[in-house]
């Protein structure tokens, strides 16, 4: 065992013996003649759980989770709350090491295609119906449109939620579209192209740059979790513009505006649009 090594080992080993020592002087306070002899050790013990404190910030999951109990019980809660706290903050900071700290970014390229049944035209435009998203995607929960060019997203991972905002930064009708995101718990950046196979066949290609934050995030960056939802959720789309769109394509208004370096450079003209067709 080197020094380091040692050194983590005797702070783990100190918080946890001063967590012993405050859970069994919470039973000696039940008894008149312990109380003197509790109050002198504690004393004792609150002195170098202050030394410990600095140390204690440098170490590893052991060392961190005995100082979690420390402050719960310095913080007025239960023993049993206490332990608690070591308990979960030792399986927070052990996954913390083996999923990184969060300081770092791991990028997860995802590419995912499908070809639909469908005229470019139409499929293009029913992408563009973000509101729609939540209607038929599983895991995407509210779609909110802010401007032509910001979209604000929910979703689910796991069990939680999150939410992000996507600045689309190119946007040419028929052809493709690419956004950057910013995100607290992580975000995407991507670009999807529309490629017109035959007239009544296209393909939608998607290429997405994933950065996880946080533990589900990264949890789920292990299993290339999000790759497969990526999937599935394309053929959630396609599924929706074979069964819906197309039967009724009148009821598809689509945003056929195009958008340069994040500006709208043109704007959607639905009176043009209804005069053309």
């Amino acid at each position: 065992m080197n020094l380091r090594a040692g050194v983590a080992t005797g702070v783990a080993i100190g918080a946890g013996g001063y967590l012993a020592a405050r859970l069994a002087g919470t039973a000696l306070r039940r008894f008149r003649p312990g109380r003197r002899l509790v109050a002198h050790y504690e004393a004792r013990l609150d002195r170098a759980a202050r030394r410990l404190v600095a140390k204690a910030e440098r170490g590893g999951p052991l060392t961190k989770a005995a100082l979690a109990g420390v402050r719960a019980l310095a913080q007025g809660k239960s023993p049993f709350r206490a332990l608690l706290s070591f308990g979960w903050t030792a399986l927070k900071e052990t996954l913390a090491g083996i999923f990184g700290s969060g300081k770092k970014v791991k990028v997860t390229n995802i590419v995912e295609q499908t070809d639909i049944g469908a005229p470019r035209r139409l499929v293009y435009d029913q992408w563009t119906l973000f509101q729609d998203f939540p209607g038929f995607m599983k895991k995407v929960v509210s779609v909110n449109q802010v401007s032509d060019e910001k979209v604000d997203w929910k979703a689910k991972i796991f069990w939680s939620t999150r939410t992000w905002e996507s600045t689309i930064v190119e946007q040419v009708p028929d052809r493709h579209i690419v956004w950057r995101s910013t995100g607290a718990k992580g975000h995407v950046d991507g670009t999807v192209s529309f490629h017109e196979l035959a007239p009544n066949m296209t393909r939608v290609l998607v290429v997405l740059e994933y950065y996880p934050r946080g533990l589900f995030e990264r949890i789920g960056n292990l299993w290339r979790a999000q790759g497969r939802r990526a999937r599935l959720e394309l053929k959630h789309f396609r599924r929706h513009v074979m069964t819906h769109s197309i039967l009724h394509p009148d009821e598809v208004r689509g945003w056929r505006g195009e958008i340069r370096d994040s500006e709208v450079v043109k704007t959607h003209e639905p009176e043009r649009e209804a005069a053309t067709a």
